[in-house]
């Protein structure tokens, strides 16, 4: 009877240890997962502190290990830890969609998993240029690699938000490509991308003035330092990573297409509230007490000058205009444009660049174009399209061909100016014809008929202006 007690008394004190042994267990890996699912939100340095990227589906693998595999459950093939979509005439898009480090001297994403299967490396040109062979041989390709880093490659710098790369190559000098191929594609790529989440900016192609012009721009879409591609020396870890730029056509937002059904009124929104944020304190204009018309003025050997601009201005204020004239420059801050033009009522100009600015007028505001010999297309597309999107009211004078420059140089019967869509051979502009359009040819415009394209911006700008003192 003694005997079966001491017994009983071991069987009792080793079930005890167990249920201890066990308790201990579960808090240690309760732990252990709370340490990996709560990675730090600010960048880790010269690949020090916690390793979460990987560790939110490895543990304890470290980087760059080939001697130690995961289980084999945790294993992903190379077709979907990275995947490229490439059915669209103006761009492709690619996806890295496990851990990954970017190699900045080699442009290279590469996984820092390993993946069940190899694949050849994925090559994209992030920029939307896609159909234009001599653009895109100037933008650089990137590398997506399911292979890992190589040895002695590490993190220098980790991120705890995803990466969109791209390039704002191309015709990085023009204003209007700075917009239609760059700022704009961003605008629709992040909202498509990451809507209402954070993401690291990867730019490559930016020179210090673009980089300076639309720092706030930038900034408005993430508040995360910007990764400069051709000026980065350290290698960047990101969770995730989106390759390319979307775009919906020229200076064009199709709601339909965005998840959050953004539109060109969206990224109008936009614009005002990158260049207000960090200016809450800035004085307004006063109010207006004629309509403020601002006139884009082109000179040198550019093409499109307006040969009589000073009798257009004195022509404006004679019928009633507060005349501005604006020659912006590459180096014309954009916040200085902002505010002469969205304090403006009409913005008028030839057909160029400058009329890009017209993002920056007022829903209700009137963008009066003029259109060259030739340009009808280019207008259409370019500036028309987009002001309706925007709520301006379009106003447009076609040049007559007397009014032209190349008049005097081609005759009045030439093809050029007789029959531009026979010039242009019915299968778009060659380079030829374009420079002939756009670079060769100035305008003379005829004040008589002029005057009534003014009134009518007059008009239309009047009533703008008084429908807002009304409101206020």
């Amino acid at each position: 009877m003694r005997k079966r007690s001491q017994g009983a008394r071991v069987v009792l004190v080793g079930l005890v240890f167990l249920v201890a042994l066990l308790v201990l267990r579960i808090n240690v890996s309760t732990l252990s997962r709370l340490s990996v699912t709560s990675p730090p939100r600010s960048l880790n340095k010269n690949g020090q502190g916690t390793k979460w990227l990987l560790q939110r589906e490895i543990t304890r693998v470290p980087l760059n290990s080939r001697s130690q595999s995961p289980p084999e459950s945790r294993e992903v093939s190379a077709a979907a830890a990275i995947t490229c979509d490439r059915s669209h005439h103006a761009y492709d898009t690619c996806a890295v969609n496990r851990p990954t480090l970017l190699h900045p001297r080699t442009a290279t994403f590469f996984l820092l998993r390993p993946t069940a299967g190899r694949l050849s490396p994925e090559k994209i040109r992030p920029h939307p240029r896609k159909w234009e062979n001599s653009t895109m041989s100037k933008i650089k390709e990137f590398t997506l690699a399911s292979a890992g880093p190589p040895e002695g490659l590490r993190c220098d710098v980790e991120h705890d938000a995803p990466a969109l790369a791209i390039s704002v190559g191309g015709y990085a000098g023009n204003f209007f490509h700075q917009f239609g191929d760059g700022l704009v594609p961003l605008y629709v790529t992040a909202n498509t991308v990451f809507p209402g989440r954070d993401f690291v900016l990867v730019i490559d192609g930016a020179s210090d003035q673009w980089m300076h012009k639309y720092e706030d721009l930038l900034r408005a879409l993430s508040d995360r330092p910007v990764v400069y591609v051709d000026r980065a020396n350290a290698s960047h870890c990101f969770p995730s990573a989106s390759v390319g730029l979307i775009s919906h056509g020229f200076m064009t937002i199709n709601p339909k297409l965005t998840p959050n059904s953004r539109s060109f009124l969206h990224f109008r929104r936009f614009l005002d509230e990158a260049y207000r944020r960090n200016r809450p304190g800035a004085a307004p204009r006063p109010p207006a007490r004629r309509p403020r018309l601002v006139i884009t003025a082109r000179t040198g050997g550019v093409g499109r000058v307006i040969l009589n601009q000073k009798e257009v201005e004195d022509l404006a204020r004679a019928i009633g205009f507060e005349v501005a004239v604006f020659e912006p420059n590459r180096s014309t801050p954009l916040r200085k444009a902002y505010e002469l033009i969205n304090s403006s009522h009409a913005l008028v100009g030839v057909h160029g660049a400058a009329l890009t600015h017209a993002l920056f007028l007022r829903p209700g505001a009137v963008l009066g174009q003029v259109v060259p010999i030739g340009g009808d297309w280019v207008a259409r597309a370019c500036f028309e399209e987009p002001a309706r999107a925007m709520g301006l009211s379009y106003v447009e004078y076609g040049i007559a061909p007397e009014e032209s420059s190349l008049v005097e140089k081609y005759g009045r019967d030439n093809v050029l100016l007789r029959d531009p869509a026979a010039a242009k051979g019915g299968g778009g502009w060659s380079a030829k014809v374009m420079n002939v359009y756009l670079k060769e040819q100035n305008v003379r415009l005829d004040l008589v008929r002029f005057r009534g394209f003014l009134e009518k911006v007059y008009g239309k700008a009047r009533k703008f202006m008084e429908d807002e003192e009304g409101k206020g």
